[in-house]
């Protein structure tokens, strides 16, 4: 018995080394090519991309732009219509060498930070761990006074608009630092813990930042005293030697009673006094996002010029209802001016808010997608009434840009009225009577504006996905001032590089147009056939595609593609910057993830295509794109074959509160114990997977708490399914320094598992800095 084992046994081991050595192996130069479409190779290709504008006095202001010889900083005056270099580069070097003993470069200045004078005249700047001052005119370079020391708890505070003081948050109280002499003021005194002033915490994120909006004129603060105190707490292990560390902090769920509520107050500084406002705490919600600070600030407010008046919304718990309120700055007095209810979700646009108070004129205006697309609306702030709509079409306002109360105009961005890709965005002027409507920058493409301060001219950047960009400047009319730059990628094509290509395919109705990008290997042979990947994420707050403008490089989409794939990005409906009724597809039923529209484009893209193999596809996500990859698994086996899920919202009663009560709506119990939610999580769908699933996940993650995928990997044990983990002991939501670890392995799992190939063994990925970016 034993010999017939054994025989048995050798014979296996032959079978299965056949096997292997049939599979088609990648190579450590395989990998090492595909590695050079990663964007920190890619992107030192690029040239002649011009920097943020830097404003100076007079609507002056300089950029650096990055060329093949290094850096070069540009000043340009719109007045004189000029383009100048900032300064003698070449003599700056030369001063820089004689000063410090080393021999610097023109273009390869190793400043840290840089700043200049409103005049331009001096600059200022740190290398080597010296403070410089340098006289642009003169060439003189003298050691600049040594700067002050850094106050302790700078990285959390938030300067007012004067600049003369700081407010901060100390022992959950509010308090303002005199920058110049660093003496401290306790502004509230009744502060305790999880009941504080300003403090900063949605639950999926939170830090020590204080959220609050400064008046213009410095003296007050406008704020709330955050009560957490009822609400439940979430739990994270540290992994390390000797005991485990326990994270704790506030984290509603969706379906708890009690979620973090705020007590509106204004703040006078001078004299600390803290003004309550007269009414019932809001929940901690925004019209924005799913937090109060997503834009960087105290959502929702808006001080009068005269600092007599707050305009802010309160937003229900569901946001379906939005109230918009005046309050009293001395007495706390609020006036609620109107409201308005929706039957889905309400929000106020796409990366900025889209409502204004005009306090001179007593109007206001109002960002709606009453008619299935977003527009603004003027409203009499004294009746509430609509006084008119002042934006109208098939198309959506995005942001609100300026207000120019004297000549009753403002600007705006909008995505969808001209004709193409309704995703790329434009810059508009238009009366507040609804008249006069005005493209200012009309070349197809992606277009990104900042104004100068007097708002009378504006830099404007376009591009596509598949066409680089370029930089000009423009007058308030729109008028062509001058070319800026022009983004050179000779460099970068000279390697072999391509861009996606941009597709269009129908979505699962039949009739709606999907858009996004296609990425196949620059080595395509349209004899051959490939397996297909889809990169997912399904927002419904965002899409798979992101910035709709020229890149180097989006994710690893590319290297992918070079291992043998074609890799696809498809803006799936129930994804924003479309109709109200495009985005809300999904409302009450996340876990469709544009799914059927996925699988639908691919198809259309396979008959199109045929070099496209069908039989063999991936899918992937990381986050809302996890929670998908994994219900694409579940849900479509016989259509997806391998799927890479990471750090998902499996569960979304297991994700903070905000975000699924605003896209699932409030949880409801059925008579017979089910409720709504119940459908939208994957483990109960777990025991349908047929293909190859790896999930990952990061233990210390505080957005998409790990239990998320616990419980799937529970529901799969369960299920005796087999799957395959990849566990981050030390990282949080994005994997950090693991990151391209992560990236290396679903590169091997989709060459194995897809491609029925054999990867390199251990193969490393290693990001470098672009030599050109000296300047941070």
């Amino acid at each position: 018995m034993h010999k017939y084992l054994l025989a048995f046994t050798a014979a296996a081991f032959c079978v299965s080394a056949a096997s292997a050595q049939q599979q088609p192996a990648l190579t450590v130069q395989d990998y090492a090519r595909a590695e050079r479409f990663l964007s920190y190779n890619t992107q030192a290709l690029v040239d002649g991309s011009a920097g943020q504008p830097n404003w100076l006095n007079n609507d002056r202001f300089w950029y650096r732009v990055l060329t093949a010889r290094g850096s070069e900083f540009i000043l340009v005056d719109p007045a004189r219509k000029t383009r100048t270099p900032a300064f003698d580069q070449a003599k700056l070097a030369a001063a820089l060498s004689k000063a410090s003993g080393k021999t610097y470069e023109a273009n390869r200045l190793p400043f840290r930070t840089l700043s200049f004078s409103p005049d331009a005249k001096t600059i200022s700047f740190a290398a080597n761990g010296k403070a410089w001052k340098y006289s642009v005119g003169s060439g003189q370079l003298s050691p600049d006074a040594a700067p002050a020391a850094p106050y302790a708890n700078a990285g959390n505070e938030i300067e007012s608009p004067d600049g003369k003081l700081a407010a901060f948050i100390k022992d959950d109280n509010l308090w303002v630092r005199d920058t110049h002499t660093n003496q401290l003021t306790q502004l509230t005194t009744d502060g305790a813990k999880d009941y504080g002033y300003a403090t900063d915490n949605a639950g999926w994120t939170h830090s020590d930042k204080p959220v609050l909006r400064w008046s213009p004129d410095s003296r007050k603060i406008a704020t709330f005293r955050q009560d957490q105190r009822r609400v439940g707490d979430m739990y994270l292990v540290t992994t390390n030697v000797g005991h485990p560390k326990l994270e704790a902090w506030k984290y509603p769920l969706p379906g708890d009673q009690d979620i973090a509520t705020i007590e509106r107050v204004v703040i006078e500084v001078n004299s600390p006094k803290v003004v309550r406002f007269q009414m019932a705490p809001d929940p901690h919600r925004g019209t924005l996002s799913d937090d109060i600070a997503s834009s960087g600030t105290f959502d929702d407010v808006d001080w009068s010029p005269d600092t007599r008046e707050l305009a802010f919304v309160s937003t229900s718990r569901d946001h379906k209802e939005e109230k918009f309120r005046i309050a009293d700055a001395t007495t706390g007095a609020v006036r609620d001016v109107f409201s308005e209810t929706v039957a889905t979700q309400y929000e106020s646009g796409q990366g900025a808010i889209n409502w204004h108070y005009l306090p001179k004129s007593k109007e206001i205006i109002w960002y709606s997608e009453r008619d299935n697309w977003g527009h603004l609306y003027l409203y009499d702030a004294t009746s509430g009434k609509v006084k008119q709509q002042i934006t109208k079409g098939d198309f959506v306002v995005t942001q609100l840009v300026k207000v120019d109360e004297k000549r009753r105009e403002l600007y705006f961005l909008a995505d969808g009225r001209e004709p193409g890709n309704p995703y790329f965005t434009y810059l508009y002027r238009i009366g507040l009577d609804g008249k006069n409507l005005k493209l200012l920058t009309p070349e197809p493409g992606n277009h990104q504006v900042t104004f100068s301060p007097s708002g009378q001219y504006f830099v404007d950047t376009y591009s596509q996905p598949d066409k680089p960009g370029v930089t000009v400047l423009r007058d308030t009319d729109g008028k062509l001032l001058s070319t800026l730059e022009k983004t050179d990628v000779s460099r970068l094509t000279a390697t072999g590089w391509k861009a996606p290509a941009p597709i269009t395919v129908k979505a699962a109705d039949g009739q709606t147009d999907l858009y996004g990008l296609m990425f196949t290997p620059t080595t395509l042979d349209p004899g051959k056939k490939y397996p297909i990947i889809n990169y997912i994420y399904p927002g419904p707050q965002g899409g798979g595609v992101g910035s709709w403008s020229f890149s180097s490089a989006r994710n690893d989409n590319q290297a992918l593609a070079e291992l043998g794939f074609v890799v696809v990005v498809i803006e799936g409906s129930c994804n924003p910057l479309r109709s109200k009724s495009y985005h809300d597809a999904c409302y009450g039923n996340m876990a469709e993830n544009t799914l059927s529209d996925q699988i639908t484009g691919m198809r259309q893209l396979a008959q199109k295509y045929p070099y496209i193999d069908l039989e063999r596809a991936g899918i992937w996500g990381h986050s809302g794109g996890g929670y998908a990859t994994a219900a694409a698994m579940f849900r479509y086996p016989e259509f997806f074959k391998v799927g890479i899920s990471e750090s998902g919202n499996h569960e979304n009663r297991n994700y903070e509160d905000d975000w699924a009560e605003r896209y699932i709506g409030l949880l409801k119990t059925n008579p017979d114990g089910t409720t709504n939610y119940d459908n939208q999580a994957n483990a109960p769908f777990a025991k349908n997977l047929q293909g190859k699933l790896l999930l990952a996940h990061g233990l210390m993650d505080d957005n998409v708490p790990p239990y998320n995928t616990w419980l799937v990997v529970d529901a799969l044990t369960k299920a005796n399914k087999s799957y395959d983990l990849v566990v981050f002991p030390q990282a949080r939501h994005g994997y950090g320094s693991s990151s391209y670890y992560m990236m290396r392995r679903r590169w091997d799992y989709f060459v194995q598992h897809l491609a029925g190939a054999v990867p390199p063994h251990d193969y490393e990925l290693k990001s470098k800095p672009d030599p050109r970016n000296a300047v941070q």
